[in-house]
């Protein structure tokens, strides 16, 4: 009997939504914007985590670097800027990787340009290319792997030798043709010529890691041009360590190294900053929890103003089906009957809305997914919670409404028009 009358109060809700469809649309498409911006935003968030992880994951849990400032990231204009120490010099990145006695491998990278255009007969790159100065440690200590050609020699390094690693949008750019760009010469800016040697398997593009856009170059060669440029150019330091169990061990290592080439007196703090790889991650992950709470307030606001614009179309609802409740009535309809169909409609309502929001926020936050190289997120948690949020925005809105239509005297009702 019980689900007979569902049925009945649930076709009674579809009639009365598509005999007031217009208001009925605005509603649902109010209750949607709260779920897109609700769904959209935290499974875009996600997805960022995701390729956070990603990229970080590729650098390898048993990395760290050494740099001139501290593991730290700064959003906007919240949170303490992380130090920043004095410049690390060549010479102290090789008197490390010289008196270093960890089992482990060891880079030392120089930022010659992020802006770099580089050249192939008649095509060239935007100016986007990430340039580094390396050692032939590099590409295993960054994660990269080579799709072609070789890596770097130690004499080529020691000599400056003018050969060049392209990553993999580079060689779209430039060699359209299908050319095989081992042995070819390209120009990097003002700086010459080089001859590529190798070229690195795909790592995609995000966060502003090199990604695909990068090209290494020799170290020695990078550090020629900043002493004829005159730059004080600070040096990383990054060690892959071949024991991951080992990496605390390592780190303290690394640190008590680093403090005699830096000549740090004992008491006083190291002026330089070791950062592992899930460091870097675990800080972007938190910071990303402000996002969440953004998304979550802009939902609920827009959630609250569609449960008002919910509860003026049920209240005229009443008002305009007053003789039909009072025929109802009439017929033997109960209050709680009344009350039910009422407030069943509203609900409806609100999970209409509910529903397109959360295809809605699923199309968006896939996009950001597809956009970071990320496969399909399915939200699962947010998705129930969107649903439970409509169930309460449905009911909350409704009851008040369903209430004063079963209150309504049936004479009363039957003679209103």
């Amino acid at each position: 009997m019980a689900t007979r009358l569902f049925r009945v109060n649930l076709g009674i809700a579809f009639s009365s939504i598509a005999g007031q469809l217009l208001r009925t649309i605005l509603t649902i498409i109010i209750i949607a914007i709260g779920i897109t911006a609700l769904v959209g935003i935290l499974t875009s968030i996600e997805a960022m985590k995701q390729a956070i992880n990603s990229n970080f994951s590729n650098m390898g849990a048993n990395t760290f670097a050494i740099r001139n400032r501290d593991a730290d990231i700064r959003i906007g204009n919240k949170g303490k800027r992380p130090k920043v120490y004095r410049n690390i010099t060549y010479d102290e990145a090789v008197a490390f990787s010289q008196q270093y006695n960890f089992p482990s491998v060891v880079s030392i990278t120089v930022d010659a340009s992020d802006i770099a255009t580089l050249k192939y007969d008649n095509e060239k790159t935007d100016p986007n290319i990430q340039v580094d100065g390396t050692n032939e440690n590099f590409v295993l200590t960054s994660g990269y792997a080579l799709s072609s050609g070789r890596n770097f020699s130690p004499q080529e390094i020691a000599a400056g030798r003018r050969v060049i690693i392209i990553g993999q949008d580079i060689v779209h750019s430039l060699f359209k043709k299908q050319e095989n760009p081992i042995d070819k010469v390209i120009n990097i800016g003002n700086a010459g010529a080089f001859r590529v040697i190798g070229v690195l398997q795909s790592k995609g593009n995000s966060f502003g890691f090199g990604g695909d856009r990068i090209a290494l170059v020799p170290v020695t060669v990078v550090r020629s041009y900043a002493n004829l440029l005159g730059g004080d150019w600070t040096y990383t330091i990054s060690v892959l360590v071949h024991n991951p169990n080992l990496i605390d061990m390592a780190t303290s290592e690394a640190k008590g190294t680093f403090r005699i080439i830096r000549k740090d007196k004992i008491g006083d703090d190291e002026d330089f900053g070791i950062v592992k790889s899930d460091d870097l991650s675990n800080i972007l992950i938190s910071k990303m929890s402000t996002l969440t709470i953004g998304a979550t307030v802009i939902g609920i606001i827009t959630l609250l103003g569609a449960a008002i614009g919910l509860m003026n179309i049920m209240l005229v609802s009443v008002t305009e089906r007053t003789m039909e409740i009072g025929i109802r009535k009439s017929m033997g309809a109960t209050k709680q009957i009344i009350r039910n169909q009422f407030l069943i409609e509203a609900i409806v309502i609100s999970q209409l809305g509910g529903l397109l929001g959360i295809l809605l926020g699923l199309i968006i936050g896939n996009i950001m997914a597809f956009f970071f190289g990320i496969g399909f997120i399915v939200p699962w948690m947010w998705i129930i919670t969107a649903v439970i949020i409509c169930l309460i925005v449905g009911v909350v809105s409704g009851i008040y409404p369903a209430i004063k239509a079963s209150n309504l005297d049936p004479i009363d009702a039957l003679r209103y028009e």
